[in-house]
């Protein structure tokens, strides 16, 4: 725990891993390298078993949470939803911060500036922003324009059936206002049985129940950190099995990010662990 001289702890940032040995670390040192103290880290291993919870446990200023599944391993978005919840519970602080383990920081400050969007009267629970990919604007412009299923969704599906792919503040990189999280009992599996991501349901009950949020445009958030889009699933192939096309769009966009002079600089500070 990192509380400097000047005060309480403000943030807790959560991190969920499971068997991504260089992305935790990165993830990890970037926290380490560009965050200001006072702040929190909790880390939830869903029993890796790997080389990345050795590294977990050499790191001293964070509070690693190990956990165990003796019968049927938890995979997907339910292990990250349980284990967001298992570090909300242990959140003493104001802000609760959720980070996947493949998203690295860089930017100096960026936990003080999002921080910066949240009001004092306390009526905005929550700032964050959609998926964060690495592609042109025009690219994701066009997309959108021509997004033949979207309409077909609006048109045609019901309420209920919509609500998959309606637009969430995403868990990549997300904060919340404690206290309203405990007072309206919400968790990051909510809207589970409607297939829905783990905070999606927690995301759309926030704005169902009255509550502000801050939709960050993706460039915005892009500022502050990169996401390694699927990295868990791309790394642990043999367990998820995705698909050829995503394995391959998304492998080649890790290996260039990992490439970069960010993450050579972040692997070779070996300080940042300690």
């Amino acid at each position: 725990m990192r509380t400097g001289k000047t005060g309480e702890t403000r943030a807790t940032i959560c991190v969920v891993n499971y068997k991504t040995p260089q992305l935790i670390k990165l993830c990890l040192r970037s926290i380490r390298k560009f965050t200001r103290p006072p702040y929190r880290v909790i880390v939830v291993d869903n029993d890796s078993a790997d080389e990345s919870l050795d590294y977990l446990r050499k790191v001293p200023w964070i509070e690693l949470v190990e956990r165990r599944f003796e019968k049927k391993k938890i995979l997907g978005s339910d292990a990250e939803g349980s284990g967001l919840n298992i570090g909300l519970e242990k959140c003493g602080s104001e802000f609760y911060v959720t980070l996947h383990s493949d998203t690295i920081i860089r930017k100096d400050g960026w936990l003080d500036d999002l921080l910066g969007y949240f009001d004092a009267e306390g009526r905005i629970a929550c700032v964050g922003s959609g998926k964060i990919e690495s592609v042109p604007l025009l690219k994701t412009v066009l997309k959108k324009a021509t997004d033949f299923k979207a309409w077909k969704r609006k048109l045609f599906w019901s309420e209920e059936r919509q609500a998959e792919y309606r637009y969430h503040n995403r868990t990549i990189c997300c904060l919340y206002r404690t206290e309203i999280l405990r007072e309206e009992k919400l968790d990051f599996l909510m809207g589970k049985e409607l297939n829905l991501t783990a905070g999606q349901g927690l995301y759309l009950e926030l704005l169902k129940r009255g509550h502000k949020t801050v939709e960050l445009p993706t460039l915005t958030m892009g500022r502050y950190v990169i996401h390694l889009n699927h990295a868990t699933t791309v790394l642990n192939a043999d367990e998820f099995s995705p698909r050829k096309r995503t394995l391959k769009k998304y492998a080649g966009r890790i290996s260039e990010a990992l490439a970069s002079q960010l993450v050579q600089t972040l692997l070779a500070d070996n300080s940042l662990d300690k």
